[in-house]
């Protein structure tokens, strides 16, 4: 059975903000958008506000899903969440707070059901300011 890609990539960040609730993330927002620019995740652990580009895919995967956030990717992610941290949207955030850009994959295997997570905290290091 052939799955469409939006369909995966829904699914992908349903187990993603489960499979990071599970390790004690609240989750913020999900698709946070503004503009031409989104976030897929956005979570906090503690002082820490996790931005999480999830990358999802049915398997086989011809490369690992998390090598496709190039430098791009990265700079689109770092303007998404310095607008996420001046809106209304934010909530109330810690005063000593610490961001960091992670990358969550899952690849779906088969028919969906069977699916791998794996999680890259703190995946890169911005160096646009």
């Amino acid at each position: 059975m052939k799955t469409h890609r939006p369909t995966v990539g829904r699914k992908g960040e349903q187990e993603a903000s489960e499979y990071l609730a599970r390790l004690g993330h609240r989750i913020l927002a999900r698709n946070w958008r503004s503009g031409h620019l989104e976030l897929d995740l956005v979570t906090l652990s503690g002082n820490e506000l996790h931005i999480v580009e999830v990358k999802s895919r049915t398997a086989p995967v011809m490369a690992e899903p998390q090598r496709n956030v190039g430098r791009e990717k990265q700079r689109r992610l770092v303007a998404a969440a310095q607008a996420f941290l001046h809106s209304d949207e934010r909530g109330e955030l810690p005063a000593d707070l610490d961001v960091y850009f992670d990358v969550l994959s899952v690849v779906f295997y088969g028919t969906g059901a069977d699916f791998a997570v794996d999680y890259f905290p703190k995946a890169f290091i911005p160096l646009y300011a």
